[in-house]
């Protein structure tokens, strides 16, 4: 029986080699000299080849960052830089596919299709390092904005791959120089400014409107 592995390799080397998917599964399983039962006993179709790689270089990123003894010392915003900077070393690897497929699947301003098994991992990881910020008072604790800051991530992500599958820089300089830029921006944007003492302040006057002193001021 054929090995998942073998079939992602197969795909790989045609979509890479032809610019396309294969015509068929059948076409593409005959020309791999495998039965086309096998190709489904793993994937449902060439998207969900596409998608598992995809799924597999997002975990590896995180699962290899969270093995690192110095990950607990890191605060939010180190951990979503670490991140970035890990991801796109793994994409490098790849990069031939990855160009590929974000042209082939490219949805306009939405999420590709591709990186849909991507985005809930992503935003999953994201959860987890803002509410450490939180707990820990590194980031402030809007009311309904919170909730968002793992949008705002995605958003980062979405803008840095892009980046870097048109970055011709060499060592790919001009993407670190993005993800330093962008992530810096979005968590300077998630702390305490003095924007939020002006509204604490506002919602204090609001409370304690009709305070009056003893001498009637």
């Amino acid at each position: 029986m054929a090995t998942a592995q073998q079939i992602q390799k197969g795909y790989l080397d045609y979509v890479l080699t032809h610019n396309e998917q294969p015509a068929s599964v059948y076409s593409f399983v005959k020309k791999l000299k495998i039965a086309e039962a096998d190709f489904y006993e793993w994937y449902a179709s060439f998207e969900s080849i596409e998608k598992n790689i995809w799924v597999d270089m997002t975990l590896e990123t995180i699962e290899t960052l969270e093995q690192q003894v110095i990950w607990n010392e890191y605060n939010s915003r180190d951990k979503a830089l670490a991140f970035f900077y890990s991801y796109v070393e793994v994409l490098k690897r790849q990069r031939s596919f990855v160009i590929y497929s974000l042209k082939h699947n490219n949805n306009g301003l939405g999420t590709p299709s591709v990186l849909s098994g991507v985005k809930p991992i992503f935003e999953n990881f994201a959860e987890t390092i803002i509410n450490e910020g939180l707990e820990n008072g590194e980031l402030a604790d809007r009311k309904f904005l919170s909730k968002k800051y793992k949008d705002a991530l995605w958003v980062q992500f979405a803008f840095i791959v892009r980046f870097w599958i048109n970055d011709h820089s060499t060592g790919f300089e001009k993407t670190d120089e993005a993800i330093e830029k962008g992530i810096n921006v979005t968590f300077d944007l998630f702390q305490r400014s003095p924007l939020d003492n002006l509204l604490e302040y506002g919602k204090f006057l609001s409370r304690n409107g009709n305070f009056k002193t003893k001498k009637g001021f």
